[in-house]
């Protein structure tokens, strides 16, 4: 079967936002000079496919919901040149990098659980109070229902884990509805004791940092679940 190509692509611009981050060797340090490229572009949803619809591997770099942010973002910081960006943008959006509309990592357990298990992403260690959650993830027309249970940190206790967390790391929050796991997703960016974060926000209409104690005063939430991404280089 012939490979899905990226469309709405530049490698003349996916060069010019590679250089932004080639000088760094932390996974963080790369990802925070890309992230800062898109601030100010658009919201909006650009992936293409449906149960109806075949399914369609999109790379767009000027426009972006939460989701799609964050996977160009550690795309590029993983990446050397054009090809390698749209090889790991595939493999962070698809189960195995296979490009099928119900391969898609439509929910945020199953896009943490298929990246830890491809080496992208790890969980981090801090001992800090967690609650289990159950949910019964049913809300994506055509998609099987799928039970979950996951592990998040409570609001209360997130200043207990704020000193485990770098920039660089993914924050994802995890909704009090029955029948979904994450309600939205961004990175972090540390300033000594102080967190931002940059996120692709709908009520915003476009992609913003924001304080992070400002978004968790604003919105309802279980919890959190963070993330790292790999990838430092030793050289």
């Amino acid at each position: 079967m012939r490979r899905a190509q990226p469309r709405s692509s530049s490698r003349r611009r996916i060069q010019r936002l590679l250089s932004a981050a080639r000088p760094k060797r932390a996974a963080g340090a790369r990802i925070e000079a890309v992230s800062r490229q898109f601030l100010g572009l658009p919201y909006s949803s650009t992936l293409i496919g449906s149960a109806q619809q075949p399914e369609v591997f999109v790379a767009a770099l000027d426009t972006f919901d939460c989701v799609t942010y964050i996977e160009t973002v550690l795309a590029l910081a993983r990446a050397s040149n054009a090809s390698q960006f749209s090889e790991f943008l595939r493999h962070l959006r698809y189960d195995h990098g296979r490009v099928a509309w119900e391969k898609r990592n439509h929910y945020m357990t199953h896009w943490i659980r298929n990246n830890t298990r491809n080496g992208t992403v790890r969980r981090i260690a801090a001992r800090v109070p967690s609650r289990r959650k159950a949910r019964l993830l049913n809300i994506v027309p055509g998609l099987p229902a799928s039970s979950v249970r996951f592990e998040c940190v409570p609001k209360q206790a997130i200043k207990r884990l704020a000193p485990h967390l770098e920039t660089g790391d993914v924050i994802f929050f995890a909704s009090t509805r029955k029948h979904l796991d994450v309600f939205h997703c961004g990175l972090l960016i540390r300033d000594g004791e102080h967190f931002r974060m940059r996120h692709a926000s709908r009520s915003r209409k476009s992609v913003v940092e924001q304080d992070l104690d400002e978004f968790l005063k604003d919105n309802r939430m279980a919890g959190v679940i963070v993330v790292r991404p790999t990838g430092d280089r030793t050289r």
